[in-house]
């Protein structure tokens, strides 16, 4: 039987000799080789790396497992402070780690809202206290996510802000996203959208479309995703700023990123599991596990997504982790709270990319880890020398059912509850240190 340990003790230091491993980099797979982890940092790898002269070394044999930077998560909910019940930073972070997630980016929708400096700087604190994953943070785009009147994007940007966001709601005023693009300019902030029409999709639940009409609820057309991108290209053009669109859903988003790409637009965008593993016949029989933000979308939609990670058009896959309590899930689907927890699930939801659709492991991995470090300007995200030695330990082959009872987030809501997946998390290091191990 499993036994996972997390370690908590920040004064643990040693080194590690990671051997007999399948080492992932951006472009290449390294066979059987080794790993050295000294002082916090990556010290050596390759096939040369083996058990001789390693007296300083705890040395751990990976019999063939594969080691890969840590994954960096763009998106995550915390709800603390304000929602405790549903999350906190030491939950979360447990959650991450058993995931195999080193880094991730808070996003800003807490109680009272990251609006300002002092909210990052409080959780900066306990996340080092915790003493886990690094927690990062966005700050809000505008004042308590109201979309009327931006923010302290400066401040918040000299304080750590990595991004700015209003989270789970788009900003609608043209002019108030105008102007927040126009300021981030100055320092080359990150403007990250959750696209998505208002005007058009305030009363919908589900994607628009036969099922949504045969289960007799509101629909949200598929094309408002489209229509938020669009209009912010165009602020784009004009700021030439940096731009981030969350969690796209629809094959019409992947067209239009995929172009403004080609027209050398500073745009970047992401998507999550349930885009590319379900579609809307989850929502059948009124899931609502399966109620999401965006909604699953159709068949159609959730190909062009995966085409979309095999071009390159998509940049990176987040968990979008957003843990509501039972309470707000188990009511009529109209009345139930959005989202999915997703920390301990993103990389074997991820691998199925590898094993059903053939991408490349290292493109799969470079999709959880690299391309989102150069996204948010962290300097983490691949293995190198003298990098930090945050890095995981997973067996790729491992079979497993998924469990949200078993999952060490506080919240339980998954749409995959009982799905059979393959590969999975074993061992975590977070400067060099193993927090989490898998006996």
């Amino acid at each position: 039987m499993e036994k996972k340990i997390f370690n908590l003790n920040k004064k643990t230091e040693k080194n590690f000799a990671l051997l007999n491993a399948n080492i992932i980099l951006p472009n290449k797979e390294l066979k059987n080789s080794g790993l050295l982890i000294e002082n916090k940092t990556i010290k050596d790898f390759g096939d040369h790396v083996n058990a001789k002269k390693l007296s300083n070394f705890e040395i751990i044999d990976c019999k063939g497992l594969t080691i890969a930077p840590g994954i960096i998560d763009l998106r995550v909910q915390i709800r603390e402070p304000g929602q405790e019940h549903k999350e906190t930073i030491k939950s979360a972070s447990k959650s991450a780690v058993c995931g195999g997630i080193t880094s991730f980016i808070c996003m800003p929708n807490t109680n009272p809202v990251i609006d300002r400096p002092a909210l990052i700087n409080s959780i900066k604190r306990k996340a080092r206290e915790v003493a886990l994953a690094k927690i990062f943070c966005t700050g809000s785009i505008t004042r308590d996510l109201k979309g009327k009147e931006i923010s302290e994007l400066q401040l918040m940007h000299e304080s750590g802000a990595l991004g700015f966001t209003d989270a789970i709601k788009a900003v609608a005023d043209t002019r108030v996203m105008r102007r927040a693009l126009t300021y981030v300019k100055s320092f080359d902030g990150l403007i990250i959208q959750h696209p998505e029409e208002i005007s058009l999709s305030n009363d919908g639940v589900v994607n628009e479309g036969e099922i949504s009409t045969r289960l007799g609820l509101k629909g949200i057309p598929s094309y408002t995703e489209a229509m938020m991108i669009q209009r912010d290209l165009w602020l784009v053009r004009e700021t030439n700023s940096r731009y981030h669109a969350s969690h796209i859903s629809t094959s019409s988003a992947v067209q239009i990123i995929r172009q403004a790409k080609d027209e050398g637009l500073k745009v970047t965008c992401d998507t999550a599991p349930p885009y590319f593993v379900l579609n809307e016949l989850a929502i059948e029989n009124y899931r609502t596990f399966a109620k999401l933000s965006p909604p699953l979308r159709n068949e159609s939609d959730r190909l062009a997504i995966i085409e979309g990670l095999k071009d390159g058009t998509i940049d990176a896959i987040v968990s979008d982790h957003t843990p509501q309590d039972q309470d707000a899930k188990r009511l009529p689907f109209n009345q139930a709270e959005y989202g999915a927890v997703g920390l301990e699930t993103l990389l074997s939801l991820s691998l199925t990319l590898l094993k059903t659709y053939g991408l490349d492991i290292c493109k799969v991995i470079s999709l959880l880890t690299n391309n989102p470090a150069k996204i948010i300007g962290l300097r983490s995200g691949e293995i190198k020398k003298g990098a930090e030695a945050d890095i995981i330990v997973f067996d790729l082959e491992k079979p497993w059912k998924i469990n949200p009872e078993k999952f060490y987030s506080k919240s339980k809501n998954t749409p995959f509850d009982g799905m059979l997946v393959e590969g999975k998390n074993l061992m975590t290091f977070i400067d060099g240190r193993l927090v989490f191990d898998i006996k």
